[in-house]
């Protein structure tokens, strides 16, 4: 047997009847489990302790030995081996099966691995394997070619016989009529009699007849099938079979069920199968060399893995070790057993019936069906379900075979191998941590102790605060004073990992250095909740403690919050405010009321003079200031109007820009060198800055810059005070006149469907316009009533929550809603939900709500399937080497001709064309633009869009001709970066989860 310890691969392969017996340590004969009254193990059962070993450490079943002295002896009385009862977890037995039965796995998967082996199609084989029609297995070709006429000789004689057998009994009905009429006419019989009689006679000639036609037909069907029989030929008639073994047995052989199949492979030469194959795909066409194809695969397969053909069919299963599907006593005196036993008594149990049949010499109709039986016992314990309707045991339940066990995330590859529970671990629910760096994470202090214990009390040794590790421990344990000055010393520079559940993507796992915190709960920074799609409604999050020095470099190199800011799937930022910080910056830089004159618009030296005046109340938040800003880069619209050209400072020019106080608030966030940011910031514009900074500083900055924007953002969104009030919910007064008019255009399209003018599904299409371009031009009525403070509205325009049509159903109208089917109801709700809906609509907007959580539920599921396929086909794209040399490229429309004539930029350049390496050189005219292998930026973005280029060449991953994965001129740019992807670089994956979590995220959003 395998040393779990100590092994380099595991190679998965088909097991034949030797190795299975190999690995035995007996064979199971009784499907007994334990003895109700002594409650041990019955001998020669699915638990027998001479097999499998005992049942108590170095004791005996009988109890002659007990003792760890006798370790090794083999009992003489009970034949049990004196050890550990832990052997019962690896000792296997088998089951000795009276027919051999084909392993479902092979016959009934897609495709079916025996079928293309064997060249037959599924459903055929399976009406073998289930005993519904026999198959020829061999046929002696020269033998029956060489006696045929012959036989046809003797079959032509039978047929006389058989002719002259029936004309004779004919001519005795005859006979015997004659007789009977005379009989009957000398009685007097009347003419009914007569005829009577004459109609019995005609009705026995005609049987006759029949059955001597149907002889000579089966004849004729005999010796037909006899001439044509060959090889893997089916013959689905009982009656046709039975007479060909009679008659020309000696010239096949045939059968059904499992045997058959065993004979055929024994048969088959895998090499010559290659061979023909091979020609087959070379000089075939159409389906049949598809067909070949396909056959190939497997065919080849067979022979590279050394693996037996003769292996799919079985002679021997099986048992697993006992402990490994236990049965245990519950409170009543009853058991509880795995499934896997039951599915084993079944196998047993019809497997001794059969022997006994055999041994009685059983008519082989009812031996064919013990053997079925046989084998779809076999087909349960492998599979349940596979093939028909599963195996079920108390309250319909299916029971769980040995696929099952396996197969699934419940299964032991992805619960157990995958899913392993790790030390070093924890896991809490999440608070939001402002106060936080972007690269720090709140670790409750309790926890912190737990995970970091043996880091604490090595620490606690070495600086001699403790004689031995029993005593830190016992240190620890009682929480002393001294142990959390230690702590924090231990976590000072050693990085953790959080992680929340789902992981759609790499950036559900990232690092962050832990900050002790009191409570209990972990505290994240607000900004990396996008990444993780985290909430604060009682989302847990696990922590684990990367221990080896390559873990902690990975984790702070790779890993730390700081590095994850650009998003891998779309390469922009993904660490950018939202909510209430977005509400924050876009209150801080909403523009004024109104715009004082010239004259009256205070003037300030520097931005600090003007905070100076605002902290005084000199000012407001949202003023208009005029300020020199010394050494601030200005955006180009600032320069021509607003310079004031007289004002000079030590001889240098600096302009005066007119701007708010709130807006000079927000520029001190950013670096010097950054533009002078004026105009209120919505979320896109948020983004498009931090973009800008991500690409122009280093990490440490960009931290800096998001820090700082989320302080502004919490701070400004608590001083604005935004609460919502049934009174900022304003219904347009124009409303009904709006719907009055609407109303009138809906009756004119009824009355002229009444009266035919339109049909059904024209009326349908007039009513869904004319109730959108209603609920449009309510929407439009309610946006111009609204003021631009009205916090309803800074909401949805600043992109912090909501949108305009969320606030259109608060504040205007419902509008069209689509029925189960997915139809638009032609009938609008007209109320809005401040006003509250009637009955009928009410009933109306309930059909969206359920599909929601219908939907939610079912998609989640397909989705995260679908995630795993993409992973499981791109995993082996790696970025393998620098340049693999290509010519090859792909062209990208940069620009659209209009129909005016204009060009425009396409609109997927983002997705096409950024971050893409240039195939060939790019020129206009005779100017050259850009040259072969330049990388595509956003700046030679701009260039290409402004001069005009129509398509440009690039390189693709799909025209790459690395040997192994890709190269990277190919690949481009990795966008979680912003450069060239490095080498090594799992790039399938990364596409994988890129197309995976989005697809996830937006089932899981239909309804939260």
């Amino acid at each position: 047997m395998l040393d779990v310890n100590y092994f380099d691969e595991i190679k998965i392969g088909l097991a034949t009847a030797e190795q299975i017996r190999a690995w035995s340590n007996g064979e199971v004969k009784k499907p007994e489990t334990i003895n109700y009254r002594t409650l041990k193990p019955e001998k020669d059962g699915l638990f027998c302790e001479k097999i499998f070993g005992p049942t108590r450490d170095w004791e005996c079943s009988c109890g002659k030995y007990k003792r760890v002295r006798f370790k090794g002896i083999i009992c003489e009385r009970c034949g049990v081996e004196i050890t550990r009862s832990k052997v019962r977890r690896d000792r296997m037995g088998h089951i000795e099966l009276a027919a051999p039965v084909t392993h479902i796995w092979y016959f009934k998967g897609v495709p079916s691995r025996l079928g293309y082996l064997l060249d037959i199609a599924p459903k055929d084989l399976e009406r073998i394997i289930y005993f519904a029609a026999y198959v020829i297995t061999r046929v002696d070709e020269e033998r029956r070619h060489k006696d045929l006429p012959e036989i046809e000789k003797e079959l032509e004689e039978e047929k006389r016989l058989i002719e002259a057998e029936r004309d004779d009994e004919i001519k005795a009905r005859l006979r015997e009529l004659e007789l009977r009429l005379q009989e009957l006419q000398s009685e007097g019989a009347k003419a009914a009699q007569l005829t009577a009689a004459r109609r019995e006679a005609q009705r026995e000639v005609d049987r006759i007849t029949e059955s001597a036609n149907r002889e000579l037909q089966h004849l004729d069907d005999v010796l037909a099938a006899f001439k044509n029989l060959h090889v893997k030929q089916l013959v689905a008639d009982d009656a046709v079979y039975r007479s060909l073994r009679e008659r020309f047995g000696d010239y096949f052989e045939g059968g059904m069920g499992a045997e058959a199949i065993k004979r055929l492979l024994q048969d088959l030469d895998l090499e010559a199968e290659v061979k023909a194959l091979r020609e087959q795909i070379e000089n075939g066409k159409g389906t049949r060399r598809l067909k070949a194809i396909k056959r190939l695969k497997v065919v080849q397969h067979f022979v590279e893995g050394k693996n037996s053909p003769l292996a799919m069919v079985l002679d021997a299963i099986p048992v697993i070790p006992p402990d490994l599907r236990p049965m245990v006593q519950l409170d009543g005196g009853r058991f509880a057993t795995s499934d896997l036993n039951d599915l084993y008594r079944r196998v047993i149990n019809r497997n001794n019936r059969l022997k006994r049949l055999l041994d009685l010499q059983a008519p082989e109709i009812i031996v064919n069906n013990e053997k079925r039986m046989l084998q779809e016992a076999v087909d349960a314990l492998f599979d349940n379900g596979r093939r028909g309707r599963p195996v079920t045991g108390p309250g319909n339940r299916p029971l769980k075979s040995l696929s099952d066990m396996l197969k699934g995330k419940q299964g032991r590859f992805r619960q157990n191998l995958l899913g392993k529970r790790v030390d070093y671990s924890g896991r809490s629910v999440i608070v939001v941590g402002p106060q936080l760096k972007l690269h720090q994470c709140g670790l409750p202090k309790q926890m912190a102790l737990e995970l970091f214990k043996p880091f604490v009390m090595k620490r606690l040794v070495d600086q001699g605060l403790a004689q031995n590790i029993k005593s830190a421990k016992r240190m620890v344990e009682r929480s002393r004073p001294q142990v959390w000055d230690v702590l924090e010393e231990v976590i000072r520079e050693h990085p953790v990992l959080l992680n929340r559940a789902p992981t759609l993507h790499r950036l559900g796992i990232q690092a962050f250095e832990p900050v002790l915190v009191e409570g209990k709960a972990i505290q994240i920074h607000p900004l990396v909740c996008t990444a993780f799609n985290a909430d604060f409604d009682g989302d847990q999050m696990a922590v684990h403690v990367p221990l080896s020095a390559e873990a902690q470099a990975e984790a702070r190199i790779l890993m730390l919050s700081t590095h994850n800011i650009l998003s891998p799937a779309h390469g922009r930022p993904i660490a950018v405010p939202t909510q209430d910080m977005v509400l924050g910056l876009y209150y801080l830089t909403l523009d004024p009321e109104e715009t004082p004159k010239d004259e009256d618009i205070p003037r300030f030296s520097s931005p600090a003079e003007a905070l100076l005046a605002y902290d005084h109340r000199k000012v407001g938040l949202h003023s208009v200031v005029k300020v020199r800003l010394p050494g601030k880069a200005l955006p180009p619209e600032l320069l021509p109007e607003t310079v004031d050209v007289d004002a000079e400072t030590n001889g240098t020019r600096v302009p005066l820009v007119q701007t708010t106080i709130g807006r000079l608030i927000l520029n001190e966030a950013f670096p010097e060198d950054k533009e002078f940011v004026n105009r209120p910031l919505s979320k896109g514009d948020i983004a498009r800055l931090v973009d800008e900074c991500v690409h122009m500083y280093d990490r440490a900055t960009v931290e800096r810059i998001l820090d700082n924007l989320k302080e502004l953002g919490f701070h400004y969104a608590t001083r604005a005070g935004v609460t919502l009030g049934i009174e900022d919910v304003t219904t347009p007064p124009d409303k009904a006149q709006i719907l009055d008019r609407h109303e009138k255009e809906a009756a004119k399209i009824e009355a002229q469907y009444r009266k035919g003018i339109i049909t059904d599904d024209e009326r349908r299409q007039e009513l869904i316009t004319i109730w959108t371009q209603a609920t449009d031009e309510v929407k439009d009525a309610m946006e111009r009533r609204f003021a631009q403070t009205n916090p309803i509205y800074m909401m949805a325009n600043s992109g912090a929550r909501g949108n305009i049509m969320q606030i259109r159903q608060i504040a205007g109208m419902r509008g069209l809603v689509a029925n189960p089917k997915g139809e638009i109801i032609p009938r609008p709700i007209k109320s809005n939900f401040r006003e509250g809906l009637s009955v009928l609509e009410y009933f109306i907007s309930t059909h969206g709500a359920r599909k929601g959580l219908a939907d939610t539920a079912l998609r989640t599921a397909d989705s995260g399937y679908l995630t795993r396929r993409l992973v499981d086909v791109a995993q082996e794209l790696i970025v393998r080497e620098e340049d693999c040399g290509t010519d090859r490229s792909i062209p990208v429309r940069v620009t659209i001709e209009t129909p005016r004539g204009e060009r425009e930029p396409n609109a997927h350049l983002d997705t096409s064309l950024f971050g893409r390496v240039l195939a060939e050189d790019v020129k206009v005219g005779r100017t050259k633009i850009a040259s072969r292998g330049d990388e595509v930026d956003d700046r030679l973005l701009k260039e290409l869009v402004e001069a005009g280029v129509d398509t440009v060449r690039v390189r693709s991953a799909m025209t790459c001709e690395a040997d192994y994965g890709v190269c990277r001129l190919c690949y481009g740019w990795s966008l979680a970066s912003g450069k060239l992807v490095d080498i090594g670089e799992s790039v399938g994956i990364v596409a994988a989860q890129s197309i995976g979590e989005p697809g996830t995220q937006l089932t899981m959003r239909t309804f939260h």
